[in-house]
């Protein structure tokens, strides 16, 4: 079931607010805390996935690079904040109030991001649910904390998260069907987990990657392998 990653996260958001509806703040050392923890699975579920196809390595290499340079070029990172900025300033024009503010807060939060984007992909395509598992955790947590502050807005916000991973998904599901080969799927398995890797780094507070702008490498990654495997049949 392509869609089983999506409705998860979209649950823990719910459960996550009804929890942290019933519950006083949450201290800032404790949500530092079990956020670097969750940060840690992530980080070791990406070097999984990374590790599971190395015998490609130095064409994942060049898809990441070619990739990252693409994506500098056409700064996806900051097309997705305009994006999110631009949500902002819709849902504030129609409401404003407290519902909005956790609305706007959680659905940026979840949803302006390359790991939503990345597991979507992996759901659809090969249904690896791990990334989007691990969000969902990571999700739900972040529901709890910002629902004892902001209230039932931030559970409201898993209907746009299940829309916009849902969708991604279902175009993957989609485009794996054609190209649904096992070359094609343990490229952008292998290329997908760094990405992941990266993502968790960020999580952590270690450093800032713009993982965005390297999201063109899992296009690159399985189209390298498929030219390199054509030059290949014609030797």
């Amino acid at each position: 079931m392509f869609l089983f990653g999506t409705i998860v996260d979209a649950l823990a958001i719910i459960l996550g607010t009804t929890i942290g509806m019933m519950l006083p703040k949450i201290p800032d050392r404790m949500r530092d805390t079990v956020t670097k923890g969750l940060a840690l699975c992530v980080i070791i579920i990406g070097l999984s996935m990374a590790l599971s196809d190395m015998s490609d390595i130095l064409l994942i290499i060049i898809s990441i690079v070619a990739g990252s340079i693409l994506g500098e070029l056409l700064n996806i990172e900051g097309g997705l904040n305009r994006a999110a900025h631009r949500l902002e300033r819709a849902v504030t024009r129609i409401y404003r109030g407290p519902i909005a503010e956790g609305f706007i807060s959680a659905t940026l939060l979840y949803c302006i991001g390359s790991m939503a984007i990345v597991g979507a992909i992996q759901d659809g395509i090969q249904g690896e649910h791990r990334t989007l598992l691990a969000k969902s955790m990571l999700d739900g947590f972040m529901a709890v904390v910002l629902s004892s502050t902001l209230g039932l807005g931030v559970g409201l916000s898993a209907i746009p998260v299940f829309l916009y991973q849902g969708t991604i998904a279902f175009v993957s599901h989609l485009v794996g069907n054609v190209l649904n080969t096992p070359m094609f799927i343990d490229t952008v398995t292998a290329t997908g987990g760094l990405l992941i890797v990266a993502i968790g780094l960020n999580i952590s507070g270690l450093t800032k990657i713009a993982v965005g702008n390297m999201l063109p490498a899992i296009v690159l990654a399985p189209l390298c392998k498929e030219i390199v495997h054509a030059i290949h049949a014609l030797w």
